[in-house]
C-alpha cells in the first residue's frame, strides 16, 4: 500500500428488512474491505427514513434533516459498498429514492457533491437462481450516470438463503473469494482516484 491514506468506503444495504439477505452479505464483506485496506463505515439506511422524493416537498420545505445527514456522510467518504436486493427485475424503490435525494444540490454546493469522482462496488443477494444481478445492472447505469466510477467486477449471490454459517461468514470458499476479490478491486480503485 502506498503512503496515501486509506481508502474510505460507506457501507450500505439497499433493503431495510431486518432479516435482509443483503444485509447479512454486506457484513460478511465488510471485514474483507477493511482486510484490503479500507476504512469502512457501515450504516443502516433504515436510519436515515425518507419521504419519497417530491419537487415541490423539497421546494417548499427543503431536504429533509435525514437526507441531509446521509449527503454528510456520503460526502466525507470516497466511494461506496453497496449491497441490494432486486425488486420485480431491478433497484428497490427505497434506494432509488436514497440516491434521487442525494442528488439534489443545496445552496453553495456542487452539483451531485455525493457522487462526482466516487467509487463503488456492487453486490446482490437473492434465493433465487440469479443472485439478483438484474438489480446491478440498473444501480450501476444509475450511479455512472452521476460521475461514479464503478468497478467492473461485482458479486451476485445466488440461493443466498444457504449461502452464511451461523457466524454471517460464507460457507462457500469460491463465493467468499468472489467478494474479497470485489472488495480488494474497490480499494485499490477507490485508493488510485485519491
Amino acid at each position: 500500500m502506498s503512503d496515501k491514506k486509506k481508502p474510505r468506503l460507506l457501507a450500505f444495504a439497499g433493503s431495510l428488512r431486518r432479516g435482509s439477505l443483503n444485509k447479512r452479505a454486506l457484513r460478511a464483506a465488510v471485514p474483507m474491505a477493511r482486510a484490503a485496506g479500507a476504512e469502512v463505515t457501515e450504516i443502516d439506511l433504515s436510519d436515515f427514513r425518507l419521504p419519497v422524493y417530491d419537487g415541490d416537498l423539497e421546494e417548499e420545505e427543503g431536504l429533509p434533516e435525514s437526507a441531509r445527514r446521509l449527503k454528510e456522510l456520503m460526502k466525507s467518504h470516497d466511494g461506496f459498498l453497496i449491497c441490494t436486493p432486486e425488486y420485480n427485475g431491478s433497484i428497490p424503490g427505497m434506494l432509488k429514492n436514497v440516491i434521487d435525494w442525494a442528488s439534489r444540490a443545496e445552496e453553495g454546493e456542487a452539483p451531485l457533491a455525493c457522487f462526482t469522482g466516487k467509487t463503488a462496488g456492487l453486490m446482490s443477494a437473492s434465493p433465487g437462481a440469479l443472485g439478483g444481478i438484474r438489480s446491478l445492472a440498473a444501480v450501476r447505469a444509475i450511479l455512472e450516470n452521476l460521475g461514479v466510477l464503478v468497478a467492473p467486477r461485482q458479486v451476485a449471490i445466488s440461493q443466498a438463503h444457504a449461502a452464511f454459517a451461523e457466524d454471517g461468514s460464507f460457507l462457500d470458499a469460491k463465493r467468499a473469494a468472489a467478494v474479497a476479490a470485489m472488495t480488494a478491486a474497490l480499494a485499490e480503485l477507490t485508493r488510485r482516484l485519491q
